[in-house]
Parts: structure tokens; C-alpha cells; sequence
């Protein structure tokens, strides 16, 4: 029987993670891992509490849209929190904050600058990601010594085709 390895595992719960996404312009999930568990979940969107964006929460999303802000700028204008520090602030919020000391975070994109200063904080040694961001940290995490790691997201395709399927065929036909 065939199984997908860890990253490509984890990656596929971020990829879930992200369906919950409420912001306008990209749907980012992330997941927080220590010794193969997951500990946290995160997606991008608005606070709790706070209009979602689709329902008018963010002028700089809705602003996104109507193309008059690019990707990547005045995110310090964005009310929407970012997966991975959602993530991060899950695991402060329900008392495991110590578990992230040498963990792996999982995120769909890589994690902007603010994110990244965030998973350096909190120990984060290895993310995983599928593909890259505008103003994304990678310096700042070589500097850190934290391990980024860039997947191709075709390695989930065979996973996902087989989701909706009975697991037992599924497993032969990946393994083709």
C-alpha cells in the first residue's frame, strides 16, 4: 500500500486548511507540525469578530480586486490575519506555544516578512511551502538558519485525485 510521505501529508492538510480562507484575493492555509503530529491549523482572513472579507471586511482586499493595490503591498493596511500566524497564535491561544520550539510549519505560500519574523520567534526550524510570495521572508529565515523547503505542488495531485475514491484501489493506482 502506498502512502504519501510527511510533507506531502502535512502539505495536503494546508491545502484543506485554506478552504476555509475568507479573504478576496488568495486562499493560504498553514499547519503547525512537531514529531509528525499536527498542532495547529491556520488560514487567511479576517479576525473573529470582524466582518469576513467578502462581505466588505478588508477595503485593502476589496481595493485588491478593483486593482488599484498590488500583490504584496499595504499589507499593513490588510485586516486579514495570515494563515501561518494564525496558526502560530492557535497554538498561544490553547496553551501548546512551547511546542512550536523546532517544529515545521506547512504553508501553501511562503510566509511574508511579518510571518516570518513570527516563525523565527517561536522556534520554527523547517517550513514547507508550494510556492512563493511577493515580499516573502526567504532571507531573513537563511539568516535564522531555518530550513525553507519548496515543494512541487504536482506531487499532491495523485493524493487529491484520490480522495473521493475507495483508499484500498486508490493506493495501486498512486503507486503506478
Amino acid at each position: 500500500m502506498q502512502r504519501p510521505d510527511w510533507d506531502t501529508y502535512f502539505m495536503l492538510q494546508a491545502e484543506i486548511a485554506k478552504l476555509r480562507s475568507n479573504c478576496l484575493t488568495r486562499h493560504i492555509g498553514a499547519v503547525i507540525v512537531k514529531d509528525n503530529r499536527q498542532i495547529a491549523t491556520g488560514y487567511n482572513g479576517t479576525p473573529p469578530g470582524v466582518t469576513n472579507c467578502f462581505e466588505g471586511g478588508c477595503p485593502r482586499c476589496a481595493a485588491r480586486v478593483r486593482g488599484e493595490v498590488k500583490s504584496g503591498e499595504g499589507l499593513d493596511r490588510c485586516l486579514c490575519t495570515h494563515a501561518e500566524a494564525n496558526a502560530i497564535m492557535q497554538c498561544a491561544l490553547f496553551g501548546n506555544a512551547g511546542s512550536t520550539r523546532g517544529a515545521t510549519l506547512y504553508s501553501t505560500f511562503a510566509p511574508c516578512i511579518e510571518c516570518s519574523k513570527m516563525a523565527i520567534t517561536v522556534g520554527i526550524k523547517r517550513i514547507v511551502v508550494l510556492a512563493d510570495y511577493p515580499e516573502d521572508g526567504t532571507q531573513l529565515l537563511r539568516d535564522a538558519g531555518v530550513e525553507l523547503v519548496k515543494i512541487n505542488p504536482e506531487k499532491l495531485t495523485p493524493w487529491i485525485t484520490i480522495i473521493p475514491k475507495d483508499p484500498e484501489t486508490s493506493a495501486r493506482a498512486v503507486s503506478k
